[in-house]
């Protein structure tokens, strides 16, 4: 049939020209008059036009008389049950309780720094020393005296055990010893506060006061100790999110500067709703055996929200709206060969995921849908099933 119209077009063209006696196309541009010139566009534009218009009503005939031209081509694809698994997607940061930076417990003179930047120190270890201004002279003072009183104490009980002596005397050696005792350990413990000690293993980030500085308890930062054994991310999830997002549920990290990603589960599911941002947080436990994450890394969050084991999944721009607000889509019936009826189906849906939606209602497993051509056919209408052959 096109070739027919194309033959006619030509034919057309050739015997209007062939009528006319007129110079050629060649002709007239050769010879520069532009008058000329003029006059063979306008003749050939008037032309244009009136076979558009004739071509225009040739096809509408035909499109009339041939029964095939009102059928308009489709594709389908099949309903089929699959597991579909929605994730709400946040940005988070990457934290660590093991952060820590260390002030002094004693004021005084940093007279030694033993650690520097990097070094991997376990819990306990001592870090630095600060002048005790002479509390160890003290206390060694103090434990002569608590040794004479241990002496005369047990000295005392000997003789109390043999019927010797007082009761008073005894209770005052004992009361005396015991004193000597207390002192000997209060003064101990400001000794030991003295000694900058690793309240956990790690690694010192950074020496932040140097040898020879005066330090003040609560003021003066001595170093950072970070251990990346235990990471995790922290990140705010809506309110509308609290019965879904809870602990255990599976979650894909995404470390965008680093380039990778990785499956982790939620840790801890906060309980208390921040009324600043109608939001509450979500602790993601990471592995990170190779120590390349960071603290204050940012991360890219994926939770699982909501999983459906047997949910049909259609594309999003199969689907149509009649003027009640119900979504449909249509599916065929009465198939023959390549043959069959389009048939408006109602739906609805539920959660989005990328570009498919879950259909909850109205449609079933193994219905054909049409998909090309969905939104050109009517409710009723026949239409011809086109197969795409896929390699």
């Amino acid at each position: 049939m096109k070739y027919i119209v194309t033959l006619f077009f030509i034919t057309l063209f050739v015997v209007s020209c062939g009528n006319k006696k007129t110079q050629s196309v060649e002709d007239i541009i050769a010879s520069n008059d532009l008058e000329q010139i003029r006059q063979k566009k306008t003749q050939l534009d008037a032309q244009q036009q009136e076979l558009s218009q004739q071509l225009k009503e040739l096809s509408a005939k035909i499109k009339e008389l041939d029964p095939q031209e009102k059928i308009p081509l489709i594709t389908t694809f099949t309903a089929k049950e699959t597991v579909f698994t929605h994730f709400v997607e946040l940005q988070g940061s990457v934290d660590t309780k093991k952060n820590l930076v260390i002030y002094p417990e004693y004021s005084g003179i940093l007279t030694n720094v033993f650690v520097k930047e990097g070094q991997k120190v376990r819990k306990g270890q001592t870090l630095a020393k600060i002048d005790d201004g002479g509390l160890s002279q003290q206390v060694s003072q103090l434990q002569i005296q608590a040794d004479l009183a241990k002496t005369t104490f047990e000295r005392q009980k000997r003789l109390w055990e043999q019927n010797i002596g007082s009761e008073i005397q005894y209770l005052q050696a004992k009361s005396n010893y015991e004193a000597q005792q207390k002192a000997v350990g209060q003064l101990q413990q400001q000794v030991a506060r003295t000694l900058v000690k690793a309240p956990f293993s790690g690694t010192i980030d950074d020496v932040i006061t140097e040898q020879g500085s005066v330090v003040a308890p609560g003021q003066s930062q001595l170093f950072r100790i970070v251990n990346l054994d235990e990471m995790y991310i922290e990140t705010d999830v809506p309110e509308s999110y609290i019965t879904n997002v809870t602990e255990g549920k599976m979650v894909e990290v995404e470390f965008p500067v680093l380039g990778k990603s990785m499956e982790a589960k939620v840790r801890q599911a906060g309980s208390f709703i921040n009324p600043a941002n109608r939001t509450f947080k979500v602790e993601v436990a990471i592995p990170n055996g190779n120590k390349n994450i960071k603290p204050n890394l940012t991360a890219k969050l994926k939770i699982n929200d909501y999983t459906n084991e047997k949910a049909i999944l259609i594309p999003l721009s199969i689907i149509s709206e009649n003027a009640q607000g119900e979504q449909y889509v249509y599916t065929i019936s009465d198939k023959s060969e390549d043959k069959a009826t389009a048939k408006r189906t109602i739906i609805t849906t539920g959660k989005t995921q990328g570009d498919n939606i879950e259909v909850l209602s109205g449609l079933s497993n193994s219905d054909e849908i049409i998909q090309e051509g969905a939104r050109s056919v009517k409710d009723g209408q026949e239409v011809k099933v086109i197969t795409l052959e896929t390699n």
